[in-house]
């Protein structure tokens, strides 16, 4: 397959990412993302292969190779990830611990080639499409035959798009510049009917190197951008739980005999919400710390209070069953009975001696052999 016809098969659309990091995704969600960054990944492994082999049929087939390799690279590194988020989807078999790890690998960090920095998958997917896009700009020209002027027009819409996603970044206008200098300067040297060819070839490599790159960075922008909402939605909630457990806290600490000592954490000394990704890295996996410790104090402070009321349960059932097999006449049974109801009732109440007395007396109220209820 030509570049050119490459470049005019249909393309299918990255899949857009649900959710957000430190969430446990919809599995709705989860299997939709699944079934487009599959059809994904198969799409563009055919055209990254189809421009390899368009690449290797040129006159100077080592100038596309490295970007070949590169963009395959990236290719891999999603495809790895994939594989990671299928193993752990298991056909569907995912419970809420399951889909919040595939949200970190959809939205945690990926390494798409040593010393670069790592990239959320969305981000990956991002830069594969620029490097295929880039390549089949590259080679839908032919050095030896297209028509320069054509190239040219081509370079300046290039450098124009590059301009556009630079918005305010007065780095990557310094770099655009240059480019824009070394454009002219070719092309005042092809009007005066001087050859070209060699400094154009660069120059076309570096354009769309610099548009790729700058594609790259507007999409991690982007995605900075919507981590921090993520993290100000995340804080906020978890600083909305603080009162009702303190409540909770104060309340097993006076009902509860020995209660549980576990802090409620305070979500505003983890401070606003860093502008940088490595220091937004940071504060979202303290937040999640965060989470976990509020998880934690809530099930400890929670767990004596509802077992408390489970034991008021059993003892009311055990009386009635006792009350229906005749066993609460027996002077034992109701002083079990009367022993178990004050140290249920008992405020603060020693759960382990309750749990204890109300175990008891439903031995004591079981029926006897051959009584009413129990076994001939």
């Amino acid at each position: 397959m030509t570049a050119t016809a490459v470049a005019a098969a249909s393309d299918v659309v990255a899949p857009v990412a649900p959710g957000r990091l430190g969430e446990a995704i919809p599995a709705r969600d989860l299997m939709t993302y699944l079934d487009g960054l599959v059809t994904w990944l198969d799409d563009r492994r055919s055209k990254l292969d189809a421009l390899d082999a368009a690449a290797q049929a040129t006159a100077e087939a080592e100038r596309y190779t490295p970007d070949v390799v590169l963009a395959l690279t990236v290719w891999q590194s999603v495809r790895t990830r994939a594989d990671e988020l299928l193993k752990v989807w298991d056909s569907g078999r995912v419970t809420e611990v399951e889909r919040e790890r595939m949200s970190q690998l959809v939205w945690g960090r990926v390494d798409t080639r040593p010393g670069a920095s790592p990239v959320s998958l969305p981000e990956a997917l991002t830069l594969c499409d620029a490097m295929v896009s880039a390549l089949r700009t590259r080679l839908a020209f032919d050095p030896d035959t297209a028509d320069v002027v054509a190239r040219l027009r081509t370079l300046r819409a290039s450098l124009v798009r590059a301009e556009d996603l630079a918005g305010s970044d007065t780095t990557a206008h310094q770099r655009l510049t240059a480019l824009r200098e070394r454009e002219q300067r070719i092309s005042a040297q092809a009007a005066r009917g001087g050859d070209v060819t060699g400094p154009l070839a660069e120059l076309e490599t570096a354009a769309a190197r610099a548009e790729r790159d700058l594609m790259v960075a507007v999409s991690q922008r982007r995605s900075l951008a919507r981590a921090r909402v993520d993290a100000h939605t995340t804080a906020a909630a978890l600083e909305a739980r603080e009162p009702a457990l303190h409540e909770l806290a104060e309340r097993c600490r006076r009902e509860i005999a020995h209660p549980p000592r576990f802090a409620v954490p305070d979500v505003s000394r983890l401070g606003p919400v860093p502008e940088d990704r490595a220091g937004l890295d940071r504060y979202v996996a303290r937040l999640d710390a965060v989470r976990r410790a509020l998880d934690a104090a809530q099930d400890a402070y929670s767990n004596p209070l509802r077992e408390r009321a489970e034991l008021r349960y059993r003892l009311a059932q055990a009386a009635s069953a006792a009350a229906a097999n005749g066993r609460d006449a027996s002077p034992t049974v109701r002083a079990g009975h009367d022993e178990a109801r004050t140290a249920v009732d008992t405020t603060p109440c020693d759960v382990g001696l309750a749990r204890a007395l109300v175990e008891q007396y439903e031995h004591l109220a079981r029926p006897l052999p051959g009584g009413p209820g129990g076994a001939r």
